[in-house]
């Protein structure tokens, strides 16, 4: 029996009448049924598919066509159970219970600050040496003034120019640029960057010293290299993560995205604040936390 003459399983055929609109998890939903669609049909037909269940829905251009080719690659095996396979991209939902623990311990900001191990005593931006730091020797980093304005260039390049840039890649650029999703060629593609080297952890909710409760609650379970500032209303928590694997890091992440972190820095190319960088509103990002030591 052929994969097109195969019947669906009557939780994918449920799964496929109930997709979600734009704005309320319909990307993830893509990838969701696509990896339950490959054992029975072909990627072409998967799309077919997937497009006459969202007609009329705002979908972007190649954003179906991307999720059936990255769900290939951990496409459901039929005897799995079906729950983890319908569930395995989900972020969970904030535990509002849980982050009241963790600010209740009533460490903030100041605390962060007094217990860095490196604290520098004037009021200079330190933006050279603290990336010097965080990654040694002459890689490729992608930096950008804004959003639109960036460029891939590698450390001595960019040396002297850091304290005036607002947005860096946590991790090392493997090529000055590559194709981005759309297809088009730019110094900051997510094909283009390489390991992850560290995991940052960015909050929108809550004042500074509650995020600085979760970075420090955080810290108990990774090695948290650097807290900035954003220069708005946000902590950037960077915990150091060379070398571990990617559903350690993923359980780690889903725990912060559970205590309110940003689950969008989870994307390795995204853009995040240069720790005692320049935001572009002229504010300083400040340096709180510092501790080359867990770079070692």
């Amino acid at each position: 029996m052929t994969r097109h003459a195969t019947a669906l399983p009557q939780f994918v055929r449920d799964l496929l009448a109930s997709s979600p609109r734009r704005g309320q998890g319909l990307n993830l939903w893509f990838y969701r049924v696509a990896r339950l669609l490959h054992p029975f049909r072909a990627s072409a037909e998967i799309i077919e598919l997937l497009k006459s269940a969202t007609a009329g829905e705002p979908v972007k251009h190649g954003e179906i066509e991307r999720a059936v080719e990255r769900s290939a690659a951990t496409a459901w095996k039929p005897g799995q159970p079906q729950q983890s396979a319908a569930q395995a991209s989900a972020w969970p939902n904030v535990n509002t219970e849980q982050r009241e623990v963790v600010i209740a311990s009533g460490f903030g900001l100041v605390d962060l600050s007094e217990i860095s191990p490196m604290q520098f005593q004037d009021n200079q931006p330190h933006t050279e040496k603290i990336i010097d730091a965080l990654f040694p020797g002459d890689p490729l980093l992608c930096v950008g003034r804004s959003n639109s304005e960036f460029a891939t260039r590698s450390r001595q390049e960019w040396r002297g120019k850091l304290a005036a840039r607002q947005f860096i890649v946590p991790s090392p650029m493997t090529a000055r640029a590559g194709r981005t999703q759309e297809g088009k060629e730019s110094a900051h593609a997510l094909s283009t960057t390489g390991p992850r080297q560290f995991l940052v952890i960015e909050q929108d909710c809550g004042t500074v010293d509650e995020q600085a409760a979760v970075l420090l609650h955080l810290a108990q379970r990774a090695p948290l290299a650097v807290a900035v500032h954003s220069g708005s209303k946000s902590i950037h928590g960077w915990f150091y993560c060379v070398g571990q694997p990617e559903e350690k890091l993923r359980s780690f992440m889903q725990y912060a995205v559970s205590l309110g972190a940003d689950r969008a820095t989870w994307t390795r190319s995204q853009f995040v604040r240069m720790p005692d960088g320049t935001r572009d509103n002229g504010e300083r990002q400040t340096l709180y936390f510092f501790n080359p030591e867990v770079l070692q």
